[in-house]
């Protein structure tokens, strides 16, 4: 071969690289902007009133109620507009225990797992929990399970731990019974990394989407029961566990 073929050979190959970086970016940019937006509900419970204040901080938002003593830092689902979760975050929060729900890079929590660090170097609250919907529920049980000594338990949202936990933690799982989003088998399979002291509630015809307000996710199965329904037996069971 030579010089000039040579030459035109590798022009065309860089090409081809070249080609092939711009469409792996491209692609990438449409898939981080391609996520599910917080609905009208969501947005209307982000008001403040007299018996919760929503407050923008550095790391989100905090649901600051008349509670002064517990507080749980939330991780949303994956491709999930934050705000989504508001509904159900401000109620918790008028029931006592402030909530601080966490904005992710991308919105993607795999990318922020360490994120509730700055929140507990900054805020000072006797008990705290972590929280979390889908991979945000994940990386919050991954998160717990690093910092045992400094929470009293965790609450999952359609989410398993992957990570094993100490049995000096307490675990609350929930999840609707028609939910086709989350994998049932790693779900069971991870149940070994739950403490001693777990509970499970399984919200009879609820299904993946519905702890949040983002409309219906792809994948997911038809709720039996309403957004209210699954939202206010959510509630009552995470009430519970925080008595």
């Amino acid at each position: 071969m030579n010089k000039t073929k040579a030459k035109k050979t590798i022009k065309f190959i860089l090409i081809i690289i070249a080609s092939i970086i711009v469409v792996f970016f491209v692609c990438a940019i449409i898939f981080l902007l391609n996520y599910y937006h917080a609905g009208d509900r969501a947005l209307e419970a982000m008001k403040s009133d007299d018996l919760v204040v929503v407050k923008e901080i550095n790391s989100g938002y905090l649901f600051d109620g008349p509670g002064t003593e517990k507080a749980i830092i939330f991780y949303p689902g994956a491709k999930v507009e934050e705000e989504a979760y508001a509904p159900l975050l401000r109620k918790i929060a008028e029931n006592d225990t402030d909530v601080f729900l966490v904005s992710m890079p991308f919105r993607l929590a795999v990318l922020g797992v360490n994120k509730a660090d700055s929140i507990r170097d900054a805020y000072d609250y006797k008990e705290w929990y972590m929280a979390g919907h889908s991979m945000g529920g994940a990386m919050a049980a991954v998160y717990e399970a690093k910092h045992e000594a400094e929470y009293d338990g965790v609450i999952l949202f359609a989410a398993f731990a992957t990570k094993k936990m100490s049995d000096s933690e307490r675990l609350l799982s929930i999840y609707g019974s028609n939910d086709t989003v989350l994998d049932d088998k790693k779900y069971s399979e991870n149940k070994k990394n739950w403490p001693k002291e777990s509970s499970e509630y399984v919200i009879q015809g609820g299904n993946h989407a519905q702890f949040g307000d983002y409309g219906i996710q792809k994948g997911d199965g038809d709720a039996g029961i309403s957004w209210e329904e699954q939202q206010r037996i959510t509630l009552e069971n995470v009430k519970m566990f925080l008595e």
